[in-house]
């Protein structure tokens, strides 16, 4: 029976290689590297939808840290670590506006305007009682909205910074296929006329 038992173990670690056997049996396996998120352009409406997440767990009943710690992983990098932090510090019993608010080793002026509006209204709810939920809906739709306009600011500056370059083109275009011709016709019969 004993060498039945050795047997298996050998054949799972030698089949499937031992990471896998190790991951399954709960153990650390070595040398494992830690998988990190391609970086990708950062997307305007990700902070947006984090929110939209956010107010409605709060909005479905669940506790401020848990509705943090749900909405973190789905959130963009910076928010992110910013809800896992004020969920854990919730969950260990911290005081709500030590746990909304930036970290002590954060640079200063690292929150954009988003952010730093989410922290005070975290905040200014957890002091005075009132929802959070509705306060985060409208913030979200407030992100939606700047996100909409400077999206609409980079077509209109991407319309003229195009116009540059064909106005560059097409104007040595026209004046040497349009006005030179005319001017040419004009000038042969002026001077053909005998008025110059």
């Amino acid at each position: 029976m004993s060498t039945a038992a050795v047997l298996l173990a050998a054949a799972l670690l030698a089949g499937v290689g031992p990471t896998v056997v190790r991951a399954r049996a709960g153990m650390p396996s070595r040398g494992r590297r830690t998988l990190s998120r391609p970086a990708q352009a950062r997307d305007p409406l990700a902070f947006a939808s984090s929110l939209d997440v956010l107010a409605v767990c709060l909005a479905a009943g669940m506790a401020v840290s848990a509705a943090a710690a749900a909405t973190a992983p789905s959130a963009p990098p910076r928010l992110a670590q910013l809800l896992f932090r004020a969920a854990d510090l919730l969950t260990l019993g911290a005081d709500p506006s030590v746990a909304w608010s930036l970290p002590p080793d954060s640079p200063p002026g690292s929150a954009d305007a988003h952010l730093d509006a989410l922290l005070r209204l975290a905040r200014r709810s957890a002091s005075s009682g009132a929802a959070l939920a509705d306060g985060v809906a409208e913030l979200a739709a407030q992100s939606r909205h700047d996100a909409a306009h400077a999206a609409a600011a980079a077509a209109q500056r991407a319309g003229v910074l195009i116009a540059g370059p064909l106005g560059l083109c097409f104007l040595p275009a026209f004046v040497c296929l349009g006005l030179v011709p005319v001017v040419a016709g004009l000038a042969g019969k002026v001077l053909d006329s005998g008025l110059m």
